[in-house]
């Protein structure tokens, strides 16, 4: 004659089974773990890229958004117990010097054809440790208001910024922490030469109200009538254009940098595989379209879809022929940061 269970012990077997299969029947998004990151682009992109890609993995997403400069440091001081998995965004010299430093992990991706030229590129030049996560010109933007209201003429060229007219009218960021800085340094001194260059830079000090920490600051200060005119890159400005704000733009005449932002997994992580999820959705057209939808409109890496066309072209903008691994080196890095501080920020203005 069979033996049978007790009921609760039925009752709990049930309740066992029921959850096997609820869990069997679970979406992808159910909890996969967590990834740590660090994010150098505009906020609202970070914040976006983040939700949408744990809404679609149930991965979690612990991620911090500073700048460029300041996160090269924390890799630095972290680099004997690492605390984040990836880096993304923001401009790529400083990714570079990551990379020359020992911080970050060689990944190529599977999908390196989908990506444009410019991205592969950075790439090559850094034993797979640093990606091309877009790109942008640097230039000017301003506000088409308060340049009436003071009478001032809106400024074409870089020769225009430094006229006695436009004192206490600009607004920049802080090479020491902000890789954008950092690029309108090392792109003016490929372009003038250094000592012009630094000859320059201290004639635009006497002419700047402020050094921000990040170069994201200027665009909204410039929509918001906060100052007249901001050094930046000219994607960043485009979105206040496009929201009706008296906001315009100008590609320097004489020629100017630009950025391939950055994307890199951190040598020694503690969620590779999260990480490399990241990386690759990030890299994929969902995440490279969330840039746009977030009002980041720079040139995206992936060119298997078609770019928000907000996103400002640079077809008739004067690029300079920018050496990224020259000036992506850490030691010049330094050396031309510690020159602006001695020779151009002591200064009075």
């Amino acid at each position: 004659m069979p033996s049978f269970a007790p009921l609760h012990t039925l009752s709990a077997l049930a309740t066992a089974c029921m959850g096997a299969v609820l869990l069997l029947g679970a979406p992808q998004a159910a909890a996969q773990g967590t990834v740590n990151a660090l994010c150098s682009t505009d906020a609202g992109w970070c914040e976006a890229a983040a939700t949408a890609f744990t809404r679609e993995t149930g991965i979690k997403v612990l991620q911090a958004h500073k700048g460029t400069g300041e996160i090269g440091a924390q890799l630095r001081a972290e680099a004997a117990n690492p605390k984040t998995d990836i880096w993304w965004g923001g401009t790529g010299d400083p990714f570079l010097q990551a990379a020359e430093q020992g911080l970050l992990e060689p990944y190529r991706p599977a999908y390196i054809n989908d990506l444009h030229d410019w991205s592969v590129r950075q790439y090559a030049m850094s034993q797979n440790m640093v990606g091309g996560f877009y790109t942008s010109a640097m230039g000017f933007g301003f506000n088409t208001d308060l340049l009436k209201k003071k009478k001032l003429a809106e400024p074409k060229c870089w020769a225009d910024l430094i006229k006695p007219e436009y004192k206490g009218e600009i607004e920049i960021s802080h090479p020491a922490t902000s890789g954008t800085a950092y690029t309108v340094i090392a792109g003016l001194v490929q372009q003038m030469g250094e000592e012009p260059a630094f000859d320059y830079l201290k004639k635009l000090h006497k002419n700047v109200t402020s050094y921000t920490r990040s170069g994201q600051a200027q665009a909204p200060n410039v929509a918001k009538g906060e100052v007249a005119i901001g050094v930046s890159f000219i994607f960043g400005f485009e979105r206040w254009r496009h929201d009706k704000f008296p906001v315009k733009t100008a590609a320097p005449c004489e020629g100017t940098g630009f950025e391939i932002g950055g994307i890199a997994l951190v040598k020694g992580a503690r969620n590779k595989e999260n990480a490399r999820r990241y990386y690759d959705w990030l890299m994929s057209p969902a995440g490279q379209s969330i840039g746009a939808k977030a009002g980041s409109l720079q040139s995206p890496a992936n060119k298997t879809f078609k770019p928000d066309p907000r996103v400002p072209s640079m077809a008739d903008v004067k690029l300079i022929k920018y050496d990224f691994e020259k000036y992506g080196k850490a030691a010049e890095r330094k050396r031309l940061i510690d020159r602006w501080t001695r020779e151009v920020e002591s200064q009075p203005r």
